[in-house]
């Protein structure tokens, strides 16, 4: 993959930073949708598919992108396909940042150090380029003024937005509403981004457990009595709400 264009968890980084602030909204949900993000951008490079509710790699050739290699590597070792809320629950912290590292590296944000309360040290990031900012924004809201069919990478785009939070960031207030509600709506254009943008929501309602089961044979299960759930195999354990929150301002 050439590095001609931004990638997706790179768009959805920019479109969450804000330029006044330096800091990224919804920054406990941002990791999970840069999780998801990879997902889709892997799939658009043909390197992964849908299969029901999980992911499988179908060419496990690298792209290219480190970070992303990364990602199909440890997909690749799975062996099975894996479903596609575990993979978002597992841990993913630091994601945020590579990403927030790499866009410095590419001259595309810059790091502001500063001090919380005067001790803790903190870091902003302020973008060297608004217009590339601009130019994603722009995308999203002709998607939703127009009402025409987004590409499927804006429309994958809208969906994870949506996901993770970032309307009322987008389109703030009542004035905003309308334009929320048609950002959610974008999700059915991309039946990728849509799988992942409603996993990542799964794992923000706690909803990342096991995949639903059938009923328990007669004679198996006493009567009002619900079977203990089975520990999903080689699956790592969905971090708690609070673990991705971080000390620096970012």
């Amino acid at each position: 993959m050439g590095r001609s264009r931004r990638t997706l968890p790179e768009e959805l980084l920019l479109l969450a930073l804000d330029p006044t602030t330096g800091t990224t909204a919804q920054p406990q949900s941002l990791d999970l949708g840069l999780a998801g993000a990879q997902l889709v951008e892997l799939a658009l490079a043909g390197r992964i598919a849908p299969d029901g509710d999980r992911i499988a790699v179908v060419v496990p050739r690298p792209t290219g992108d480190p970070t992303l290699d990364c990602a199909l590597e440890l997909l690749r070792r799975r062996g099975a396909p894996v479903r596609a809320v575990n993979w978002i629950g597992g841990p993913r912290l630091g994601l945020r940042q590579t990403y927030l590292s790499h866009l410095e590296r590419c001259g595309m944000v810059h790091a502001v150090e500063g001090q919380m309360c005067g001790v803790l040290p903190t870091t902003r990031y302020q973008a060297t380029d608004t217009a590339i900012s601009r130019e994603i924004r722009a995308r999203l809201d002709s998607a939703i003024r127009t009402g025409v069919p987004p590409d499927p990478r804006t429309a994958a785009l809208a969906a994870l937005a949506h996901a993770v939070g970032l309307g009322k960031h987008l389109y703030p207030g009542n004035e905003g509403r309308s334009s929320r509600s048609r950002l959610r709506d974008l999700i059915r254009h991309d039946p990728m981004g849509g799988l992942v943008a409603h996993a990542v929501m799964d794992v923000q309602n706690g909803a990342a457990a096991q995949p639903r089961r059938g009923p328990a044979p007669a004679g198996r299960q006493a009567a009002g009595a619900r079977p203990a759930p089975e520990p999903a195999r080689g699956v790592p354990a969905q971090p708690r709400r609070g673990s991705m929150a971080r000390a620096v301002a970012h």
